[in-house]
């Protein structure tokens, strides 16, 4: 298990490297530029150089990319669905430009045309947009959602069934966030809820597809479908349910991403102490 969080690139993406260790990450999570916004400046060559640098200086891997909040690969509108096509392959390169192991992606919304419509629309993005990138090195990640307004990922038969319409499924990976899957009514809270959830993302898509984790707690309970994050143990999965989630077997091998909330200076480094806390010792992950 490789341990990190979401950090910012403000003044530069390399800057992100400098307060990733400072938080005490070995791995990072950042958006490739603004993420509320369709055009992105193009990386400065002087300041990839650096990040590489010093991701290799400072030991930060892997490296993940998130997407910025407005593409949405289900849209019904032609215009916005245009737009986040073209944003989704413009990501994609800069985040090979990267070099990063990961772009995550929440599973689009179908905003009234319905779920089949929805499932179908993003398997056929996807698919365009894998194919007319035939040279990418970076993984494209599914994230679960919480399940809030007209989200289609909340349920992993969605996601499965979206990578297997693709026809490009063996290209794609997962994303699981806890936040979203216990707010979407997967009970890993409890042994049985968490037993229960590894094994239907076993059953439908593969643990082996499954890279990164985004450990976060919820401000809101079971199945409410309500996506607000909260510090580590202080939400409803409280702290013996997100240790449980960290020292389940099968997680081991994945990368952990903190997208835990940044009330003060210091809430990423008390939150990444607290999950590196939690891992097990090497010699126990060697028995399992």
């Amino acid at each position: 298990m490789r341990i990190g969080a979401h950090i910012s690139i403000a003044g530069g993406v390399s800057k992100s490297v400098g307060r990733a260790k400072a938080a005490g990450c070995e791995a990072v999570q950042i958006f490739s530029g603004n993420p509320r916004g369709w055009k992105v400046k193009p990386f400065d060559p002087e300041e990839l150089k650096m990040f590489h640098l010093l991701c290799q200086q400072e030991d930060i891997r892997p490296v993940i990319v998130h997407a910025p909040y407005l593409i949405n690969l289900s849209a019904p509108d032609e215009t916005i669905y245009r737009k986040s096509m073209i944003a989704f392959r413009n990501e994609l390169e800069r985040a090979d430009q990267l070099g990063a192991d990961g772009f995550v992606i929440h599973v689009g919304h179908h905003l009234g045309e319905g779920k089949e419509a929805g499932i179908r629309k993003m398997a056929e993005s996807l698919r365009e947009s894998i194919e007319n990138i035939p040279e990418l090195k970076t993984r494209i990640l599914l994230e679960n959602t919480a399940g809030e307004g007209t989200s289609l990922g909340h349920r992993f038969e969605y996601i499965a069934e979206i990578m297997e319409r693709s026809g490009v499924g063996e290209k794609l990976y997962l994303c699981f966030d806890t936040c979203h899957g216990y707010a979407a009514g997967y009970d890993i809270a409890t042994v049985r809820g968490l037993d229960e959830t590894m094994e239907e993302i076993d059953r439908l898509i593969g643990l082996d597809r499954l890279r990164v984790v985004h450990f976060n707690d919820t401000k809101f309970g079971l199945s409410t479908r309500r996506d607000r994050h909260e510090h580590i143990g202080q939400g409803k999965m409280g702290l013996a349910g997100m240790r449980r989630i960290a020292r389940y077997p099968a997680l081991q091998d994945k990368t952990f991403i903190l997208e835990t909330p940044k009330d003060t200076p210091e809430s990423d480094l008390r939150n990444i102490a607290l999950l590196k806390s939690f891992r097990l010792p090497e010699k126990d992950i060697t028995e399992l």
